[in-house]
Parts: structure tokens; sequence; C-alpha cells
């Protein structure tokens, strides 16, 4: 990453960290998880009204916001989906989902590309579909340590399309289903990727090498899911030396078949 840029990361990084911690980690009650989301969401509000005397985490990111012009919107979206999580523990559609997706995940991108100075219509389209697409990944990815949690990131409508009860996904005689099931959510999260890959292949610099990176590292992750015959209960897919290495030679190949295909120099 750039040396210019790279405060403003750490610092938008260190905002999202700590706030997706306060609503997951520890022994909090959710009244006292939301609490402190509202402190940070207060704290937001002072910043975009030019107050001072911040904490320092929050002075950074005053300054960060000031330096970059960036808008604060998308920090809003962030908190409003951490407080989501402390409240909400199951999705009945879709549809559900991808609001929070664009709440949870969407805004990072956004960010992203106000950095670099890319932020259109065109290249917020993709990066949101990327952004959703990784989301959707880690959530399959992570169906066992999300179901210790008591939460189920799979849309309810694709659990009662395939007769697999919330309270039996891990159960062997639901596995034929669930691998059906889980064949369709892989299918619908890589169409999402592979539909936000041409932003990857449009930027130049560091920036497009870093996001074909991503795009290729959730592929790979979709592709370990279907590799374990979509039991993420007993083989919890994850990256390698070697998916790394294979990663890199994919973004590689990603920029030539750019060159070759849309004469990008």
């Amino acid at each position: 990453m750039p040396r210019r840029l790279r405060p403003a990361v750490e610092a938008i990084y260190a905002f999202a960290r700590s706030a997706d911690d306060l609503a997951d980690e520890g022994d909090a009650t959710p009244e006292q998880r939301l609490a402190a989301l509202n402190a940070y969401e207060a704290a937001l509000t002072r910043i975009e009204a030019g107050g001072t005397g911040h904490e320092p985490m929050f002075e950074r990111l005053a300054q960060v916001i000031r330096d970059h012009e960036l808008p604060v919107k998308p920090l809003y979206e962030l908190l409003s989906a951490f407080k989501q999580d402390v409240l909400v523990s199951r999705y009945a559609t879709y549809d559900a989902l991808l609001d929070y997706c664009a709440r949870s995940a969407n805004p990072v991108g956004f960010l992203m590309l106000h950095l670099y100075g890319q932020a259109n219509e065109e290249n917020i389209r993709d990066s949101d579909a990327i952004c959703t697409a990784l989301q959707l990944i880690n959530f399959l990815q992570d169906v066992a340590i999300d179901i210790h949690k008591e939460r189920i990131y799979i849309p309810l409508e694709d659990l009662n399309r395939y007769a697999i009860s919330p309270a039996a996904l891990d159960h062997a005689s639901a596995r034929p289903r669930w691998r059906s099931m889980m064949k369709f959510e892989v299918d619908r999260a890589r169409a999402l990727m592979l539909s936000g890959a041409p932003l990857a292949l449009r930027l130049n610099g560091r920036i497009g090498f870093e996001l074909r990176m991503v795009v290729q590292g959730g592929l790979r992750i979709l592709d370990a899911i279907e590799a374990a015959e979509y039991d993420v209960f007993l083989h919890r897919p994850k990256l390698d030396r070697r998916d790394w290495l294979g990663i890199f030679w994919a973004s590689v190949r990603m920029k030539k078949q750019m060159k070759a295909v849309f004469k990008v120099a």
C-alpha cells in the first residue's frame, strides 16, 4: 500500500476493528454493547460537526476524514451493521442478508476507492459486489464457528428450501441436503464475486494487484469448500502457503488477460 495512504487505512481499520469487537467479543451484555457502539456514533457525529478534543483513535480518524475529504456515511453504516450483530442472529431472506452486507462490508471498499481517487459509479458497483461476495464467502467458511455463537448467516429461506432445520445444521442426517444447499450458496457467491472482478482489471498499480489478490483469494476459499465436499464442520477451509502462491499467479494471469482482451497497457 502506498506510504501516503497507510495512516488513513490504519485509522479506518482501528475504528472498524474495535467497533466490531465491541459487538462480538468479550462478556458484555447486549445493552452494554449497544451503549458502547452508540458512544462511537456520538463521536462520529462530533467529528462531522467539526468538534475537537476527541480521544486519540477518533482524533486520528477525524484527521484522516479532513485530509482525504472522506464521506462519514460509510462509517455510520458500519456501526449500524455492528449494532445489528448484537440484535439479529438469523436472516429470513437472501435480500435481508444482502442489506446487512451492504452495511457490514461494502463501506470498506467504498472508502478504499475514495482514498485512491477511484470512486466513480462503475467502480463502486463492482466494489460492492466484491465486498458482499467476500462477506458471504466468510459466512460459508465459518458456519461451524457462527453456530457456537448462536448465529446463522445462511438465509432461512434457503434452509427451508432444502428441508434443513436451523437446529440441525451439523447433524449427519442432514449431510446430503446440506451439500446440495451449500453448492447453491457457493455458486451464488462465486457468480457475485466474478460480477465485480472487472474492477480488479480496470484499476492499475498497487490497488489493482491487491484487489486481484483479494478476488482470487475469495475464489480459492470457495474451491476449498467444494474440495471438502461442502463439509465445513469437519474441514474449515483456510489458505496455506501453497494456496497463496496459486493466488499470486492467478492474479498475474488476470492482468495478462486484461492486456490481451482490453488492450490495456
